[in-house]
């Protein structure tokens, strides 16, 4: 069996990675295709997976994500045509969804973003089927399949990820006083036109309020300046989350990472104007999560005071029953491919 993997950010190579290595120690073929956006060709070639690059992050805007549409959409139909995969796998998956619609290859999109609702308009209709969390709260096309979990259990799951306190040591970890990530995103994503993010106010307030009792750790997809040099995350992106799982907090306006501090048992502040249904989930069953839709200052200080004053054995706990009621999500990855088109496990539900 050949299977291709479309990979257009850095969570999608965390998400497939397992899925891949158990296909390809199962001997099937595996196919990377690439789009260059912050560091996820880094992380395909650090995981040792080659891959074919068929496009990259251009400037912000719908004209511009329209281009890149139909330029992307070519260079997949191409490589489709000329590999003759069995079976495609994206999140997101427009490009899939479009190329595979044409050339009769399967497209399985999974995705867990309720407010790409153009991206999804545009995806959901040509999809040969989509997966989503049972969480998800937006429409789904009538061939879809709803599983427990989340995409980050796909990598962060016990089964396939210990966390190394000595990685995380030399990636700026600090074992004198408590650690708080921070991470600031570009809003330059499809589902992201429109909106806007912290200011640097915001996190020069941040990190001057806690900076006596904690060390701040910051990973940004956009420039901060000098000012901010002295925090940044600078160890391999492949590593990152050893460092995360040893925090005290994860602050942030990337609702990924927020999700992956959850499942590592981290607790988690998801300050955005958008939410998420995974994001909801995680603060209201398991409490691992803080969601704030504002970016004022004095709710956010109290998300952090409220976070902060429960013992680390509190998050641990809810760690555990999140793990007890989710499934390994890899491995559900790989045997829905393999198995295909059978659908497995799953929960069904009416739109």
């Amino acid at each position: 069996m050949k299977v291709l993997f479309d990979i257009n950010h850095p969570a999608h190579v965390n998400f497939f990675r397992q899925p891949a290595l158990l296909l390809i120690a199962a001997g099937h073929d595996v196919i990377f295709t690439s789009r260059d956006k912050d560091v996820t060709v880094q992380l395909l070639e650090q995981y040792g997976f080659e891959h074919t690059q068929l496009s990259a992050m251009g400037k912000k805007g719908l004209f511009s994500l329209a281009g890149e549409l139909i330029s992307r959409d070519i260079a997949l139909y191409k490589v489709v045509r000329s590999q003759k995969p069995d079976i495609m796998a994206a999140i997101g998956g427009t490009f899939i969804a479009h190329v595979g619609f044409v050339t009769g290859v399967p497209a399985v999109v999974f995705y867990d973003t309720e407010n790409a609702k153009l991206q999804n308009l545009i995806t959901y209709p040509f999809a040969t089927r989509v997966v989503v969390p049972r969480c998800y709260q937006a429409w789904l096309p009538k061939s879809h399949q709803i599983y427990p979990g989340y995409h980050e259990l796909s990598y962060l799951h016990p089964k396939y990820f210990s966390p190394q306190i000595e990685v995380a040591k030399e990636n700026g970890l600090s074992l004198e006083k408590k650690n708080i990530f921070i991470r600031l995103v570009s809003w330059e994503a499809n589902h992201d036109v429109g909106e806007v993010g912290w200011s640097l106010d915001l996190l020069r307030k941040i990190i001057q309020h806690y900076r006596e009792q904690a060390n701040f750790i910051i990973s940004s997809e956009i420039e901060l300046g000098e000012e901010f040099s002295g925090f940044l995350y600078r160890g391999k992106a492949s590593e990152i989350h050893h460092v995360m799982a040893f925090c005290s907090l994860f602050i942030g306006e990337s609702a990924t990472m927020a999700s992956e501090s959850a499942v590592l048992g981290v607790p988690a502040i998801y300050v955005a104007k958008t939410g998420r249904g995974y994001m909801s989930e995680q603060e209201q069953t398991y409490k691992l999560v803080k969601n704030v839709d504002s970016f004022d200052w004095k709710k956010i200080e109290a998300a952090i005071t409220e976070m902060l004053e429960k013992p680390p054995a509190f998050y641990q706990d809810a760690k555990a029953q999140l793990l007890a009621t989710t499934i390994d999500v890899a491995q559900f990855v790989h045997d829905l491919l393999v198995n295909w088109p059978s659908t497995g496990p799953s929960i069904s539900r009416s739109n």
